[in-house]
Formats: C-alpha cells, sequence, structure tokens
C-alpha cells in the first residue's frame, strides 16, 4: 500500500484524516481542495490527510485481518486523532480495521459500506470472499468480540440495494456503544451522492472527534 499526505490549513500533527482509496477521492471529489475550503470556512480544524492506495483492492478490501495489522504498521508514525473515510469495500475494510485494531481510529466516515450478507446479498456470492466478508459482518451484528466504540457517520442511499445493511450495522453499532449517525442520502452507489453526504456531514463528524 502507498499512502500520501497533505497538510490541510497548517502544519499539524494532532488531527489525522485516513482515507481508503485516497487517490480515487482526490480525482473524483478533489478531496483536498475540499477539505482546504473547509477549513478556511472555520468548519474543521487544520490537519493531516493520509491518502491510501491498495493493492490487490478486492482481496485486501474483504475484511482481510493481514491488511488491517498492515495499516496499522503503516499509519503508526502517523501520531494524532485519527478519522478513516472509506466507501463501498473501502467502507467494510475500514470498519473492519477499527473493530480489528482499535487504537487505529478515533472516528469513522462509513459511506455505502458493502457489508454482504448471504441472507440478503445473494447477488454478491460469486465475490472471491464473499463467505469472510459475511462472517465478519454477522459478527459485528451479534456484537461478537469486545467492541471499542468510537464515533461513526454512516451514509447511504436509499436506492441502494445495500441500504438494508447499511441500516443494520448502524443499529447494531449503535446497540453496542458507538456514537452513530446515519444518513439516508438522495442518489445511488456513486461518487456525486459520496461526494454530497461527505460535504454534508463529516465536518460535524470531526467536529466531535477534534475537539
Amino acid at each position: 500500500m502507498r499512502v500520501r499526505l497533505h497538510e490541510i490549513g497548517g502544519t499539524t500533527r494532532a488531527r489525522v484524516l485516513v482515507v481508503l482509496d485516497g487517490p480515487e477521492y482526490q480525482k473524483q471529489m478533489r478531496l483536498v481542495t475540499l477539505l482546504r475550503r473547509l477549513v478556511e470556512r472555520g468548519e474543521v480544524k487544520p490537519h493531516r490527510v493520509a491518502l491510501v492506495t491498495p493493492e490487490e483492492r478486492m482481496e485486501t478490501y474483504s475484511a482481510s485481518a493481514a491488511y488491517a495489522r498492515s495499516l496499522a504498521t503503516e499509519l503508526e508514525p502517523l501520531a494524532g486523532r485519527r478519522v478513516g473515510i472509506g466507501a463501498s469495500l473501502g467502507g467494510l475494510a475500514l470498519l473492519h480495521a477499527q473493530r480489528t485494531q482499535p487504537h487505529l481510529f478515533a472516528g469513522l466516515f462509513l459511506q455505502s459500506g458493502s457489508y454482504f450478507r448471504r441472507r440478503t446479498d445473494s447477488q454478491e456470492a460469486r465475490f472471491g470472499r464473499f463467505a469472510r466478508v459475511d462472517r465478519f459482518v454477522g459478527g459485528v451484528l451479534n456484537g461478537r468480540g469486545e467492541p471499542s466504540p468510537v464515533p461513526a457517520t454512516i451514509t447511504c442511499a436509499l436506492d441502494e440495494e445495500n441500504y438494508e445493511n447499511n441500516a443494520a450495522v448502524a443499529k447494531a453499532l449503535a446497540q453496542q456503544g458507538y456514537p452513530v449517525d446515519f444518513h439516508a442520502a438522495r442518489g445511488g452507489h456513486d461518487w456525486p451522492t459520496w461526494r454530497r453526504a461527505l460535504e454534508s456531514y463529516l465536518p460535524p463528524l470531526l467536529r466531535r472527534v477534534w475537539r
């Protein structure tokens, strides 16, 4: 994996925004420009943003314990309160990393997470790591393990096939003590929808975590 750092609004080591699929977020949203605008408007504090590029995305972003450990190693030098952003499989990978490496993140921003379950997502059964994802999501829904709650914002469009799963994960996390904000967006499983949701709902999460 590769990690590229940007300073947003000045030099600081207190706050870090970690973005899975970071270069794609930058390409599709002009994320760095958007974050600088939010800082200039006083909506969020200055911070560093770490744009993470995955390798073998379909493997590493499918509830992979090896990837979670590797991500922890890569982020260890980045001191400060880390907030993670991920969409689709990136949202799944981010939640898995927080559940298995609880020290990694102080907050989560999860967009349209691919929380596949055998009961509801038979159309995804050809996905090579479907069984592994199903086991992990089932564990989250059943409260398996010892959760370490952090503030979490979850967004998902009402028209998405996986809206039900995102709502179920949001409910389960809330029951396990995570302070959860769940937002049903207008749109689809796409970058324009994720950008609108990020611009609206990321600043409140960052203010909460970085206060």
